[in-house]
C-alpha cells in the first residue's frame, strides 16, 4: 500500500498504544514518520524500528507536550530531518478522572496543557510548513460528545475544545487546500484502558457492539483521512466507539 508514498507525518505520543498503531499504519501506506514520546524511549525506538522494517524512514523525538517550546521544536526537527511535513496527527494526551470537587488547579493546568494547548501549538507550527493537500488530524474522544458518568468533566472539557479548534482550523486552512479533522475513539484496548481492566465491563455495557476497539480501528480511519481519498472532508468528526454514543 503506497497511498502516502513519500509523504512525511508527525505523530505526537507515537511510542505506544494508539499513537504507535497510527505511526505504523501511516508507514505501511508509504509515509516517513516522526513521532514524539516522553517517558518510553524503548517503545519509541521499537516503533521506529517497525517503521523502518516497512521500508520507510522513522524518527523518535523526545518532547513533553506540557512545554510549548518542545512541541514547536518537534515540528521543526521533523521538517529539518525530512524536508517537509504533510500530515500532523495530534495524538498525545492524558486522562484524569476525578469528581469535580476533587480536581485541583494543577490537574486542570496539566490536562489542558497536554490535551488542548499542545494541539493548538503543534498545529500552528505545522501549518507554516504545510502545502496544499496537507492534513491535520487530532485524536479527541467520544467523551467529548457524551459524558456517561461522573468524574469525567475535566477530560471531556479538554477533548470537547478540540472540536471547536478543528472546525476553526478547517476554515482558516481550507483556502490553502489543507484539511483539519478530528477522530473520537471510544473504549480501545491499550495499556491505558485494557479490555480486561476493572471498568471494562461497565464500558462494554454502553456499546451497541459490546467489545473494545483495537488501535488499528482508529489507525485505519486516520490513514484514510491522511490520504487523497478524503480530500473533500474537513472540519468533520469521526466517532469510533462501537456505538456507545449512538
Amino acid at each position: 500500500m503506497t497511498g502516502l508514498k513519500d509523504k512525511v507525518a508527525l505523530v505526537t505520543g507515537g511510542s505506544r498504544g494508539l499513537g504507535a498503531a497510527i505511526a505504523r499504519r501511516l508507514a505501511q501506506e508509504g509515509a516517513n514518520v516522526a513521532l514524539t514520546y516522553v517517558s518510553t524511549p524503548d517503545k519509541a525506538r521499537s516503533t521506529v524500528a517497525e517503521i523502518e522494517r516497512a521500508g520507510r524512514r522513522g524518527l523518535a523525538i523526545a518532547a513533553d507536550n506540557t512545554d510549548p517550546a518542545a512541541v514547536r521544536a518537534a515540528v521543526e526537527r521533523t521538517v529539518a530531518q525530512f524536508g517537509r511535513l504533510d500530515i500532523l496527527v495530534n495524538n498525545a494526551g492524558i486522562f484524569v478522572a476525578k469528581p469535580l470537587d476533587a480536581l485541583t488547579l494543577d490537574d486542570f493546568e496539566q490536562t489542558v496543557a497536554i490535551n488542548t494547548r499542545a494541539v493548538f501549538v503543534a498545529s500552528q507550527a505545522a501549518a507554516v510548513h504545510m502545502r496544499e493537500g496537507a492534513r491535520i488530524i487530532s485524536i479527541g474522544s467520544n467523551l467529548a460528545e457524551r459524558v456517561p458518568g461522573p468524574g469525567l468533566s475535566l477530560y471531556s472539557l479538554s477533548k470537547a475544545a478540540l472540536i471547536g479548534l478543528t472546525k476553526g482550523m478547517a476554515r482558516d486552512l481550507g483556502p490553502r487546500g489543507i484539511t483539519a479533522n478530528i477522530v473520537h475513539p471510544g473504549s480501545t484496548d491499550t495499556d491505558m484502558n485494557p479490555a480486561n481492566g476493572e471498568h471494562a465491563d461497565a464500558q462494554r455495557s454502553l456499546m451497541a457492539i459490546p467489545r473494545f476497539g483495537e488501535p488499528r480501528d482508529v489507525a485505519n480511519v486516520v490513514a484514510w483521512l491522511a490520504s487523497d481519498e478524503s480530500r473533500a472532508v474537513t472540519g468533520a468528526a469521526f466517532t469510533i466507539d462501537g456505538g456507545a454514543n449512538a
